[in-house]
């Protein structure tokens, strides 16, 4: 499926050393990893394990120990990035961004196709005073089709299960044709039906020619697609290669630290400790 994309200009995600200190602890050490555009990839870890700081780092929310050589991160080949231009080559789905929208400063008020409106301008949710065109909803319609929420368009976030909620927000998250989708937690507070259906949305975005990379302590969340995982502890890159080599008992058991059994069903995994 081609998405429009401009030329690609360099991978996906460049990290050289990277560290971040916060309140004088290294929540992450020295990361040092290349992800290429269509390279699906998992970075699974337990709590502690510095995925927030991650995510953070790649948001600008945080920011890297300065030093010399290389830049410590670059994204889609540029270490320099206006805020708003990132968010839209880079769709990040939080559980913050979640909240900001159904129970933060629009206190769910914002109806389904305005949120996804919201993400052609990066802004959170408002759209007064801004320049919005018939062309841009229908672009936004076009979003919540792709992701089947169309019959959530006229209806407000506090109105919506948080399963149908989810859904606008990464409606929204892709309305710009993002180069990349990166999600984070992306279950929390979903139940077991709404759990099934996100992850049968993401394996069709991935299919669909989005890369998307999944910062996750869940096991079962990695999808089929995803080919590559990332272990993630305290702080560090504790391995990284092919899915089918790191999802192991004895790699799981060391990087959550306790005795994890490990089954295979449909492609996926599940993990019990």
């Amino acid at each position: 499926m081609d998405l429009g994309h401009p030329v690609k200009a360099g991978p996906l995600l460049e990290l050289n050393d990277a560290t971040v200190v916060k309140n004088g602890v290294r929540v992450l050490d020295g990361l040092s990893m290349t992800i290429a555009e269509g390279e699906h990839t998992a970075i699974l870890g337990p709590n502690g394990a510095g995925k927030t700081a991650l995510i953070h780092l790649l948001t600008h929310d945080h920011y890297p120990l300065a030093r010399e050589g290389a830049a410590p991160v670059r994204v889609l080949g540029r270490d320099r990035w206006n805020v708003s231009e990132l968010r839209s080559s880079l769709g990040i789905i939080t559980a913050d961004l979640h909240h900001q929208f159904v129970e933060g400063h629009s206190a769910g008020r914002i109806r389904g196709l305005d949120a996804v409106v919201s993400g052609l301008f990066a802004t959170r949710g408002f759209l007064h005073g801004l320049a919005v065109t018939g062309a841009m909803r229908e672009q936004a319609r076009a979003s919540l089709a792709r992701v089947e929420a169309t019959h959530l368009a006229d209806r407000r976030l506090d109105e919506m299960s948080t399963g149908e909620a989810r859904r606008v927000v990464i409606a929204r998250a892709l309305v710009s044709e993002p180069r990349a989708l990166v999600l984070d937690e992306p279950t929390t507070g979903l139940d077991m039906v709404a759990r099934g259906r996100f992850l049968t949305l993401t394996r069709r975005i991935a299919q669909q020619g989005t890369t998307i990379v999944l910062i996750t302590h869940h096991v079962e969340e990695i999808v089929p697609e995803i080919d590559r995982v990332v272990l993630l502890h305290r702080g560090k890159i504790a391995a990284d290669g092919p899915k089918a080599a790191m999802l192991t008992p004895e790699r799981l058991s060391a990087l959550f630290e306790a005795p994890v059994t490990l089954d295979r069903v449909d492609g996926y995994y599940y993990a019990r400790a």
